[in-house]
């Protein structure tokens, strides 16, 4: 397992269309499958841990829709038994700091909600072990000798956050970061923002370009080579002060009777690709001494571009996983057509009467790609990319699986 890979292990209860899945991640993992098959909420799923740190859990539940929006729909519910669902991450912190966070949050018989259960457990180099465990609002077990007062409706770990050995843990967590980037916003004007991190849209993308400029020119190296590719005529980005605003400058090589001229252009007038294509760039290489980010889930990066730019993508996501764990959705057969693309990078997806599955490819496509007589996107194209029922099995078998507890990793 490489340095770059902070989730090795993802266990998912009853969220969303999950009702169950226990699947490794490695630095780059394609989660490819049919629309409407459930990626994004392996995704969101991740996302919601963020969000429910960085901010509340209420306001994680509520731009869900609620408990009710999250929580999968299970016959248990229609009889009245309550359900619950739950999330458990297995993590490698950078610097060799290793352990699990786990939380069940479950409904209240009067509709509201409570965090049923939550542990957190990090070891040090030494393999010393820093631990709590939480059931209802109550400590019931911990390795520190204070510990804050905490709520049923709140994650422990937020306030446990102060301690010097949760810490790391929490800043980890607080710093993936998920995208689906909007060109519409990307093209407005905007307002002078923390730069240190792209938002999840894109919307204070120009603060970013001007906070790498500043802080890790090579990062805008980066960005610019690879949009290059992609959009040859495009040279140079760069952020541009208007007045109380902000918003990127192009420039743009054109061939003329005279030579080659060198035109600016502001992101109002680039097209829809470019900017997508600028974002997913700047999301992937945005690491700065200011904000190393944890991980980096993209949806659908090829959206909008060119199938031509596929390539240049690919490349991208596999040199910048090369520092930061890259988790994209895709079910583009010209991202993934590519002999070399390892088939353990993928985790394939399916629906099964609304029932989402996620799996390594079977057998026999492995065999395939393995022998080189299709790619994965090739394989894609025919409709032959399935999830291997063995390991399907294997999690149905043990969904009722504890999310608590000291597991093999």
């Amino acid at each position: 397992m490489t340095t770059a890979t902070f989730l090795t292990r993802v266990i998912l209860r009853n969220y969303k269309s999950i009702a169950h899945c226990d699947v490794r991640l490695g630095p780059l993992t394609y989660l490819v499958g049919p629309n409407g098959s459930g990626k994004s909420n392996f995704l969101d799923a991740l996302h919601f841990v963020r969000d429910a740190l960085s901010g509340t859990l209420d306001n994680a539940l509520s731009e869900r829709g609620g408990i009710f929006g999250v929580r999968r729909h299970t016959i248990e519910q229609s009889i009245g038994r309550s359900t619950s669902f739950g999330i458990r991450l297995v993590f490698r912190i950078r610097d060799g700091r290793s352990g699990y966070y786990a939380f069940e949050v479950g409904v209240l018989p009067e509709g509201g909600y409570e965090v049923q259960k939550e542990e957190c457990t990090i070891r040090d180099k030494e393999n010393y072990k820093h631990f709590f465990r939480v059931e209802q609002g109550q400590v019931r077990e911990t390795s520190e000798k204070t510990f804050p007062a905490i709520m049923q409706d709140r994650l422990a770990l937020v306030s446990v956050s102060g301690l010097p050995a949760f810490r790391p843990v929490f800043d980890a967590l607080t710093s993936m970061g998920f995208y689906n980037l909007n060109p519409k916003l990307i093209r407005e004007y905007q307002k002078p923002q923390d730069g240190r991190f792209l938002k999840s849209s894109g919307e204070n993308i120009a603060s970013v370009i001007g906070h790498l400029e500043r802080t890790a020119p090579e990062s805008i190296e980066r960005i610019q080579e690879y949009l290059h590719i992609v959009v040859p005529m495009i040279h140079n980005v760069k952020r541009r002060q208007v007045g109380t605003m902000e918003t990127l400058e192009f420039m743009e090589s054109r061939q003329a009777i005279a030579g080659v001229m060198v035109l600016q252009f502001l992101a109002e007038n680039m097209s829809d690709g470019t900017l997508r294509a600028l974002g997913i760039l700047t999301a992937l290489f945005q690491g700065n001494r200011d904000y190393p980010p944890s991980l980096i889930g993209i949806e659908e990066p090829e959206t909008a571009l060119h199938p031509a730019a596929s390539g240049a993508l690919r490349e991208a996501l596999e040199r910048a996983s090369e520092n930061t764990q890259i988790i994209v959705t895709s079910h583009s057969p010209d991202l993934l057509d590519d002999m070399a693309l390892p088939v353990e990078s993928l985790l394939t997806i399916v629906s099964d009467s609304g029932d989402t599955q996620l799996a390594p490819l079977d057998k026999g496509s492995r065999k395939i790609v393995h022998d080189r007589l299709f790619s994965v996107g090739e394989l894609l194209r025919m409709n032959q990319l399935e999830p291997d029922p063995t390991a399907i099995h294997e999690q149905k078998k043990h969904r009722q699986f504890d999310l608590f507890g000291e597991q093999t990793p």
